[in-house]
């Protein structure tokens, strides 16, 4: 098999879970082939890169095989090479916590809470 529809890859290596919502983000344009936009039914070949927003996540594949039926995800796996850049760091702004059932701050700890609010610390 040399080539299949772009919803039916994307639905049979489990980037989406359905083949509709396959077609839907084809459709709203969060599916780029080659960074063309794609449609559902444009054709996926081996060597093309796929970027597909999904799930509020943007992955880059690259397809190494060609599959039309749905498989299990140890071989869905080996259908493509993942090429997503790695997520930004979290931030590096400490995070005001307090423990829980430390009950309600001080005012103390109130001045140092709203001061640290207001960039002051």
């Amino acid at each position: 098999m040399e080539s299949t529809r772009l919803d039916r890859w994307l639905w049979a290596v489990r980037l989406t879970r359905t083949r509709p919502d396959a077609a839907a983000a084809c459709r709203g344009g969060h599916v780029r082939v080659n960074d063309k936009p794609a449609k559902p039914a444009t054709p996926v070949h081996p060597g093309d890169e796929v970027r597909a927003h999904v799930n509020d996540r943007t992955r880059v594949v690259e397809v190494v095989r060609v599959i039309q039926k749905r498989v299990g995800a140890a071989d869905a796996a080996t259908c493509f090479i993942d090429r997503t850049p790695a997520p930004p760091p979290e931030s590096l702004i400490p995070v005001a916590r307090r423990d829980r059932g430390a009950g309600r701050p001080t005012k103390r700890e109130r001045r140092v809470l709203d001061a640290f609010r207001a960039g002051q610390l």
